[in-house]
C-alpha cells in the first residue's frame, strides 16, 4: 500500500524536473547559446552592469552614512604618503646629497642615499604589490572587499546576503552549465572539423567553430567587453602581444578574432582540449622539454609566421599574470622572429570582479569559483598598429618600445621588473647595475680622470 502512493509521488517529481531541465535549457539555448553562434547580443548584460553601477554607487552612500553615524573612518586603500617625484640618476642624487661636491671618492653621506632607496623599496614595494588584488575605493558587495562594512546597517547586510544568494543561487549554476556546453562543443566540433582534408573548407569551419565555443565561453562568465580600433586587429603571418593578467585573457581575445595558440602539453582535461584543438587548427604545443630550448621555440614560432595562411599566435611575453595595474617586462624571444607584432592592452574593470589570477596562492578550480561567482568580468580591449623592429633596433628595445604604447594606452604602469620575480629573486645583473653606477661616482668618469 505503501509503494502504490509513493510511485506515482515520484513520477510527479520526476515529471517537474524534466520540465524545469527542459526550460532552463531552452531558455539557455535561446537567450545566451544561439545569439553566441550568430555573435549578437540582445544587450542584456548592458543593461545588468548599468543596473550594477548604480547599486554600487547607492551601497557606497549607504556604507559612508552608516561610517558616519557610527564614528568609524572608511576603509581607503593603502597610501604610504610618500610624494612621488621625477626620476634622476644615482650620480645626480648623490651630488645633490653631497651639496654640489663632486669629488670621484667615497663619502659619508653617500650611506643615507642607499639607506633612503632601502626604506622607500620596502614602503613602496614596486614590485610585490603588482601580485595582489587591486585595492578599491567603494564596495562592490563581494566577500574580497573589507568584513567591517557587511554590518554598519541593516539594509546593506540584507543587500549583501541578496548578493550572495544571487551570485551562488542562480548566476553559478548559470555560468557553470554554460562553460560546459562551451568547451564540451569545443572539444567535440573541433574533432569533428579535423577530420576534413586541408584546404580553405577546413580552415572556415576550423574559425566559426573556435569564436563560437569561446563566445559561449565568454557568455559563461557574463563577459562585457567592448573592442576599439578593431581596424588595427592582428593578421596571419603575424604576432599578436599583450598584458597578462588572467588565463581568461585567451577567451576575451578569442571570442573577437582566431588566434593560434602557444603553450606547454598538459595531461588531464587541459590535454584532451589541446589535443582536439590541434586537430583543426595549427596551434603550437610544446612539451616540458622543448620548452628550455629557445632556438626550438624560436623556429616553430618562425616556420608559423613565415605561412600566411596560418592565423596569427597568441602570445604573453610577461611569462605571468599581473593584476592589471602595470605591464611588466617583456620575454625578449617573441620580438627575436623578425616578423610584423600587434600589440593588445587589456585593461579590467575591478568594480565588477577582480580577474587577476594569484596564482602562487589560488589554484585553477578555487579561481575559476571565484570568477563564476564574482558579479561580471567587465573590460576593454584596444587593438594598437602594428609595430615592426626598426634598423638598429635590437631585440629587447624593441620589446620596451610595444610594452610602453600597451602600458599608455591601457592606462598601466610601465614598469621594467622582471614578472617572474613573483617567485624568484633579483638577479645579480641588476645589483651589478647599480654596483657599476656607484663605482663610476667613485672612480669618476673618463673626462675627469683625463683632466686630472
Amino acid at each position: 500500500l505503501f509503494l502504490s502512493y509513493l510511485f506515482p509521488f515520484d513520477s510527479l517529481i520526476c515529471m517537474l524536473l524534466g520540465i524545469s531541465f527542459t526550460v532552463w535549457f531552452t531558455l539557455l539555448l535561446v537567450f545566451i547559446i544561439v545569439p553566441a553562434i550568430f555573435g549578437v547580443s540582445f544587450g542584456i548584460r548592458r543593461v545588468y552592469m548599468k543596473s550594477l553601477i548604480k547599486l554600487f554607487e547607492w551601497a557606497t552612500l549607504r556604507m559612508e552614512r552608516g561610517a558616519k553615524e557610527k564614528n568609524q573612518h572608511l576603509y581607503k586603500p593603502y597610501s604610504n604618503g610618500i610624494i612621488a617625484k621625477e626620476p634622476v640618476s644615482l650620480e645626480q642624487e648623490i651630488q645633490e646629497m653631497r651639496r654640489g661636491s663632486a669629488e670621484p671618492e667615497f663619502d659619508m653621506s653617500d650611506i643615507f642615499y642607499f639607506c633612503r632607496r632601502g626604506v622607500e623599496s620596502i614602503v613602496d614595494d614596486e614590485v610585490t604589490k603588482r601580485f595582489t588584488a587591486e585595492e578599491l575605493e567603494s564596495w562592490n558587495l563581494l566577500t574580497r572587499s573589507n568584513y567591517n562594512f557587511h554590518h554598519i546597517s541593516t539594509r546593506l547586510t540584507a543587500l549583501w546576503g541578496m548578493g550572495v544568494l544571487i551570485r551562488y543561487g542562480f548566476l553559478l549554476p548559470l555560468r557553470v552549465t554554460l562553460a560546459f556546453t562551451g568547451v564540451g562543443l569545443l572539444v567535440v566540433l573541433t574533432s569533428i572539423v579535423g577530420l576534413f582534408p586541408n584546404g580553405r573548407m577546413k580552415n572556415y569551419l576550423s574559425d566559426k567553430v573556435h569564436l563560437m565555443c569561446y563566445r559561449i565561453c565568454v557568455r559563461a562568465l557574463t563577459a562585457i567587453i567592448t573592442y576599439h580600433d578593431s581596424e588595427n586587429k592582428p593578421k596571419n603571418g603575424g604576432i599578436c602581444v599583450a598584458n597578462h593578467t588572467s588565463p581568461i585573457d585567451v577567451i576575451i581575445l578569442a571570442s573577437d578574432g582566431c588566434y593560434a595558440m602557444v603553450g606547454q602539453v598538459h595531461g588531464g582535461l587541459m590535454g584532451v582540449i589541446q589535443r582536439a584543438m590541434v586537430k583543426a587548427c595549427p596551434h603550437i604545443w610544446f612539451e616540458r622539454s622543448e620548452v628550455k630550448d629557445r632556438h626550438l621555440v624560436a623556429k616553430r614560432l618562425s616556420d608559423h609566421v613565415a605561412d600566411e595562411s596560418k592565423l596569427p599566435i597568441l602570445i604573453f611575453p610577461e611569462g605571468t599574470c599581473i593584476n592589471n595595474t602595470s605591464v611588466m617586462m617583456f620575454k625578449k624571444g617573441s620580438f627575436e622572429i623578425g616578423c610584423t607584432v600587434y600589440p593588445v592592452a587589456i585593461k579590467y574593470d575591478p568594480r565588477f570582479g577582480d580577474a587577476f589570477w594569484n596564482s602562487s596562492k589560488f589554484g585553477m578550480v578555487n579561481y575559476l569559483l571565484h570568477m563564476m561567482s564574482s558579479w561580471a568580468i567587465v573590460c576593454s580591449v584596444w587593438y594598437l598598429p602594428p609595430m615592426s623592429r626598426m634598423e638598429g633596433e635590437d631585440a629587447v628595445q624593441f620589446a620596451n618600445r610595444v610594452k610602453a604604447a600597451i602600458a599608455r594606452k591601457g592606462g598601466l604602469a610601465d614598469l621594467l621588473w622582471d614578472g617572474g620575480l613573483k617567485r624568484g629573486k633579483v638577479k645579480e645583473v641588476f645589483k651589478e647595475e647599480q654596483q657599476k653606477l656607484y663605482s663610476k661616482v667613485l672612480v669618476g668618469s673618463s673626462e675627469d680622470r683625463s683632466r686630472s
